[in-house]
C-alpha cells in the first residue's frame, strides 16, 4: 500500500493555488517575451523584404496583374462571353488591347476575367490545403504513438499516388465545376504542410509555457492557436507563398488538359487551350494568355522568395 500511494504521489503532481498563480504569471510573461520578440523580427522581416529591389519589382508586377484582374472588367464594359460575329479576330487596338477572339469576344477582358478564376481557384484551395494540413499536423504531433504512425503512413500513401492520376479521379467524379476543382488541388497539396506542421509542433509542445499551458489545464484548441499556431505563422506563410504559384500552373494545366473547367467558364488554361487554335493565324491570342500565366508564376515565385529569405533568421544579418 505505501508503494502505490508513493507511485500515486509521483504520478499525479497536485498544483496548490499559489503554483497556478505563478505558473500563470510565467505563461503570461513568457507569452510577452515571444510578442516582442516578434514584433522587432518582424520589423527586421520587413526591411529586409523592401531592400531587395528585385523583389519589390516583382511585387508592384503581382499588384499590377492582380490590380488589372479585378478593375480591368469593371473599367471596360464588354460581356466576356458576348459573341459578335462581326469582330472575329481583330488585332489588338485602343477598342480592344488584347484583340478579339474567333468568336468576337473581347481578350482583355476575358483574360481579366479568366485570371480572378485562376487566382480563386488556387488562392481558396490553397487555404484549404494549409487549414486541413497544420489541423492534421498538429493531431499527429500532440496524439503522437500509434495515432502519430498510422497517419503518418496516410500521407506516404497520398505522396506514392500521382497527384495527376488523384485529380483526374476526382474530377471524374465530381465533375468539372470549380468546387470540384478546389477539392481536387486541395487534396493532393496538403500533405507537405502536414508534415511540416508535425515536425514544428513536436518542437514546440516541450517549451516551458506550453507545459505550464497543460498544467493549468488549458483547452487543447487554446494551446493551439495562442502558442501553436503563432510559432507557425513564418512556416505557413511559406508555403502558402510556395502553393499559390503551384496551384495557379495545376489549374492552367488541367483546363488546358480538359481535365479541369470547361467552357463557358474562362481561366488562363482554357485561353491558352482555345488560343493553339489560332497560333498559326493570329498567334496574339496564344501568347497573351500564355505571357501573364508565365508573368504571374515568376511573380509570385519571386515575391515567395523574398518573404522567405525576409523570415528565416538566417538571413537577417545578410
Amino acid at each position: 500500500m505505501a508503494e502505490s500511494r508513493i507511485q500515486q504521489s509521483e504520478i499525479f503532481h497536485f498544483v496548490s493555488r499559489n503554483q497556478h498563480e505563478l505558473l500563470a504569471n510565467q505563461q503570461h510573461s513568457q507569452a510577452n517575451v515571444s510578442i516582442h520578440r516578434k514584433s522587432g523580427f518582424g520589423k527586421t522581416a520587413i526591411s529586409k523584404f523592401l531592400s531587395e529591389p528585385i523583389t519589390v519589382i516583382w511585387l508592384i508586377v503581382l499588384i499590377l496583374i492582380v490590380g488589372a484582374a479585378i478593375i480591368g472588367p469593371l473599367i471596360i464594359h464588354y460581356d466576356p462571353n458576348h459573341i459578335d460575329a462581326a469582330l472575329q479576330n481583330q488585332a489588338p487596338s485602343f477598342a480592344h488591347f488584347f484583340g478579339t477572339d474567333k468568336l468576337g469576344r473581347d481578350l482583355f477582358v476575358r483574360t481579366c476575367t479568366g485570371l480572378q478564376v485562376s487566382l480563386l481557384v488556387a488562392i481558396v484551395s490553397t487555404i484549404l490545403s494549409i487549414v486541413f494540413g497544420t489541423v492534421y499536423g498538429v493531431i499527429m504531433a500532440v496524439a503522437g504513438g500509434w495515432v502519430d504512425e498510422v497517419m503518418m503512413r496516410i500521407i506516404e500513401i497520398f505522396n506514392s499516388i500521382p497527384s495527376l492520376l488523384i485529380t483526374m479521379i476526382l474530377m471524374a467524379v465530381l465533375g468539372n465545376g470549380i468546387v470540384a476543382l478546389l477539392f481536387a488541388i486541395a487534396i493532393t497539396s496538403w500533405a507537405d504542410a502536414a508534415r511540416q506542421t508535425r515536425g514544428l509542433v513536436m518542437q514546440l509542445r516541450n517549451l516551458d509555457y506550453v507545459t505550464a499551458a497543460k498544467m493549468l489545464d488549458t483547452p487543447f484548441w487554446r494551446t493551439t492557436t495562442r502558442h501553436f499556431v503563432p510559432n507557425m505563422m513564418s512556416i505557413l506563410i511559406l508555403d502558402i507563398g510556395q502553393s499559390i504559384p503551384d496551384n495557379i500552373f495545376a489549374e492552367a494545366s488541367l483546363s488546358f488538359l480538359g481535365l479541369g473547367l470547361q467552357p463557358p467558364n474562362t481561366s488562363l488554361g482554357i485561353l491558352i487551350s482555345v488560343g493553339q487554335d489560332q497560333m498559326l493565324q493570329h498567334p496574339y491570342q496564344l501568347y497573351v494568355p500564355i505571357i501573364v500565366l508565365i508573368l504571374l508564376v515568376l511573380a509570385f515565385n519571386i515575391v515567395g522568395d523574398g518573404v522567405r529569405d525576409a523570415l528565416d533568421p538566417k538571413y537577417q544579418d545578410k
